[in-house]
């Protein structure tokens, strides 16, 4: 009977340490098959066409036209926001959708530039590249330049005390391929008047001088006698 009691009891003990070791741990169990969350993809953009004249929006007024933003599904991506800047006010505005479609009503006759951000679940997004164009208006024989989208240096950046010379560097397209000449103002003021230069490249070194905050805007010029004006950008000199 003692055998047999004794036989019971390791019996037993045998069976709640193979339950126990077979069981797993509640919250320290390791998923075999975790999720792992994909970040979205950049779209692809088609249309309105980069560096382009968009002739193909349906007439909403005199003035404006309705335009259909179009681009590629993008991979692991649940919606989209459309941005589009009307380049002679550089304001910009932007539109949610869950479609690779969006129709917008634009001016005539003015230039803008659009992108696409792509989005899902996770915190991070994607943006696409960066397109120009022009919404067609009355006909034209020629078109301004896009204007000039200024590079360095960047818009409210810092130089050290040490800089006696920087270079301004922009870059500029046109739909007609004819660009001639880029007039420089360049000023301690807020809205440049002062031209330094007029020039067929697209950057020029400039004298700056510790404890000063400079303003610096772009006029574009093409062969048509056409200008486009960019925007202003300021930097100081510690």
């Amino acid at each position: 009977m003692k055998r047999f009691f004794i036989y019971i009891t390791v019996s037993l003990f045998y069976c709640m340490l193979v339950f126990n070791c077979s069981s797993g741990g509640g919250d320290d169990a390791v998923d075999p098959d975790p999720k792992i969350e994909t970040p979205p993809v950049a779209a692809n953009l088609i249309f309105p066409s980069n560096n382009s004249e968009c002739t193909e929006g349906a007439d909403v007024s005199s003035t404006e036209t309705e335009v259909t933003f179009d681009w590629y599904n993008a991979n692991n991506t649940d919606s989209y926001q459309l941005f589009i800047k009307n380049l002679t006010t550089q304001s910009t505005v932007n539109y949610n959708t869950t479609e690779s479609e969006k129709r917008v009503t634009l001016l005539k006759g003015t230039p803008y530039s659009w992108y696409v951000v792509s989005k899902n679940v996770t915190s991070q997004t994607a943006q696409s590249s960066v397109w120009k164009f022009y919404n067609a208006g009355e006909a034209q024989s020629s078109y301004a330049p896009f204007p000039a989208e200024l590079l360095e240096p960047g818009l409210y950046s810092e130089l050290s005390a040490s800089t006696t010379s920087t270079l301004l560097d922009w870059t500029a397209e046109d739909v007609d391929n004819d660009i001639k000449e880029y007039d420089v103002y360049f000023d301690t003021v807020g809205s440049p008047d002062n031209k330094i230069t007029t020039t067929s490249d697209s950057s020029f070194t400039v004298t700056v001088s510790s404890g000063n905050t400079y303003y610096w805007r772009i006029i574009t010029r093409d062969e048509q006698n056409n200008s486009s004006e960019s925007q202003v950008f300021e930097f100081s000199v510690k």
